[in-house]
């Protein structure tokens, strides 16, 4: 998690690994082992070594220990999900929501596709309607308060069918969904073959760079559910291939492609959680630009002259 900089569900709220490391222990290439940071809450002295080996994906030493931010546990946490007629319908009502200041701990979202494939999986019932799956957390009065606004946004853009739990049985039904997507697609489409990607756009181009995504999947083959935390403007596309099928293998490439190059145009990144990875590093330079990489490889020169950490990642 801290060498991907990944990030889950209630990034939204309380941050990404970026924001929970406080420290790290560090084995570097030549054997010696650093302490970064430490558990004083900020500082302002010397390099910022420990935001230097979150996200490298291993490429500059080998993280044993890391030291985390600790987060208090809510008193109530309420769970609410919504349907509506479509994509552009919910996140316009996730934008609008952002906007507002609302305090969300969680807001997800299941295209059509994706809520048809769980219903057939677990009989959820659901109308076969995009849905945004939304989590409030803190005192019960706020949580209503906020529930209670993001309700009467989401009537406006067309949200139906508004649920809210706070019993915990009643949280976990409501967040069934959600947690079981990728069994239900693959349950959809039995031996497929599964490539999972994701982008990040700023919130302001969600819409649209989901619209567009939607438009793109109705070209190929294969089917490509969605779902995301769309929070912080990531989403996720499962794209079930079949391995027998070289026509479809080509279309994927050609979708990630078009995906990516959507994301980088719209001021996003080719990966909101998951690490450039080996598949994607082909677009670090057209994201960073060719005088970043170089000065990433800079910094991979001083910290592995010899290049066997983790060699070819991120870029070669």
């Amino acid at each position: 998690m801290a060498s991907l900089r990944a990030s889950g569900t209630t990034a939204i709220r309380y941050g990404t690994m970026r924001e929970q490391v406080l420290g790290l222990t560090v084995v570097l290439a030549n054997g010696e082992v650093i302490r970064t940071g430490g558990r004083a809450r900020k500082s302002a002295a010397g390099y910022d070594l420990t935001h230097l080996f979150v996200g490298a994906a291993g490429t500059l030493g080998v993280i044993t220990e890391v030291t985390l931010r600790l987060q208090g546990i809510p008193e109530t946490i309420m769970a609410a999900t919504c349907a509506f007629p479509d994509l552009e319908a919910a996140m316009n009502t996730v934008i609008a929501t952002i906007q507002l200041g609302v305090p969300i701990a969680k807001i997800e979202i299941m295209d059509a596709l994706q809520i048809e494939y769980c219903n057939g999986y677990m009989n959820l019932g659901l109308p076969n309607l995009p849905h945004l799956f939304i989590e409030f957390d803190g005192v019960p009065e706020a949580n209503r308060a906020h529930a209670d606004l993001m309700e009467g946004v989401a009537r406006d853009f067309g949200g139906q069918g508004f649920v809210f739990a706070t019993d915990r049985g009643e949280r976990e039904q409501i967040w069934t969904a959600r947690h079981n997507n990728g069994a239900s697609s693959l349950h959809a489409r039995p031996g497929s073959l599964v490539l999972a990607t994701d982008v990040t756009v700023p919130i302001s181009r969600l819409a649209e760079c989901l619209s567009e995504t939607h438009a793109d999947l109705e070209k190929v083959d294969f089917p490509g559910p969605i779902s995301g935390h769309v929070g912080d403007g990531n989403f996720h596309v499962l794209l079930l291939l079949d391995p027998k099928s070289d026509r479809e293998q080509e279309q994927a490439h050609w979708f990630m492609d078009r995906l990516i190059e959507r994301a980088i145009r719209m001021d996003g990144t080719c990966s909101g959680e998951h690490g450039m990875g080996l598949a994607k590093k082909k677009w670090a330079p057209v994201e960073f630009g060719e005088g970043a990489v170089e000065a990433m490889r800079t910094v991979k020169r001083a910290f592995d002259p010899l290049n066997i950490l983790n060699p070819g990642k991120i870029f070669d």
